[in-house]
């Protein structure tokens, strides 16, 4: 569990973020910024008067930088349950044993730091995570119900073909070898992950902001220097001064002698 610290003007850097997060973190900004590219475009194709085979090539495009998205997203589904230190959910996740009353101490504090999120972070990491997630599985059933591309499309063009031995003839946008009472059924399937699609996409949209924003605010508020840790990994954190046993015996001694002396006085 994250808790938090009062800050202090003397700091030490502290490794938090490993390569993998950092990998992970990068390459989905990237292929993020990528497929909201290239999904607007499709989207808007008959605006930018975009059709055929422009719309083929956008699509195949943007479902090869979904490959990548999905194979990262994969990964960081994968580390979370098998990787080292804040990689894991526990580390990383809304859901650890005593984060209600670490989120009641974020509300009301004003000078805390976290050597991993802080719990509005965990938040935005669980609900960019669940988009994600929706994200990459409707697409992949779109990709293969559109297009006919891996893992879904030879499924789906297999449900629809006259010929099940040529299904090299279906292709986007043809209507060689499909039966129409089958591929109409298959686009009453793809329509409710179309939708999901959409409306995670809109999301997205509200929560990148929300994110940016975020994390200027804990920039501002923490002072551990958040976006640099995630090219270096490492957090500039407060250094905590705790007494150490010595002093805490020399000053019990301190007084008790103290006590022994007012006593004999007394007497």
């Amino acid at each position: 569990m994250n808790t938090g610290v009062k800050m202090s003007v003397a700091r030490e850097q502290v490794f938090v973020w490993s390569r993998n997060i950092r990998l992970f973190h990068w390459i989905n900004v990237v292929a993020i910024s990528l497929l909201i590219a290239l999904g607007t475009m499709i989207f808007f194709s008959k605006n930018f008067g975009i059709t055929g085979d422009g719309k083929v090539l956008l699509k195949t495009v943007h479902v090869i930088v979904g490959y990548v998205f999905g194979c990262n997203l994969i990964f960081r589904l994968v580390i979370g349950f098998i990787g080292k230190s804040y990689e894991r959910w526990h580390k990383t996740l809304p859901f650890n044993r005593g984060f209600k009353t670490e989120l009641a101490t974020f509300k009301h504090g004003k000078n805390l730091t976290y050597k991993g999120h802080n719990p509005a972070g965990k938040l935005m990491v669980f609900a960019l995570l669940s988009v994600m997630t929706i994200q990459m599985i409707s697409g992949l059933v779109i990709a293969g119900t559109d297009i006919y591309y891996p893992p879904f499309g030879h499924y789906f063009a297999e449900s629809i073909a006259i010929d099940k031995d040529n299904l090299a003839a279906i292709k986007p946008y043809s209507k060689e070898n499909v039966d129409a009472e089958s591929f109409q059924a298959m686009r009453d399937v793809r329509k409710h992950f179309i939708t999901a699609h959409v409306y995670a996409f809109y999301c997205f949209l509200l929560l990148i902001p929300l994110h940016i924003l975020g994390v200027i605010i804990a920039e501002r508020r923490e002072k551990s220097a958040l976006v640099s840790a995630m090219f270096s990994g490492y957090k500039y954190l407060p250094i905590v001064k705790t007494k150490s046993k010595s002093q805490n015996e020399a000053k019990i001694a301190t007084e008790n002698a103290s006590k022994i002396e007012s006593k004999n006085n007394a007497d």
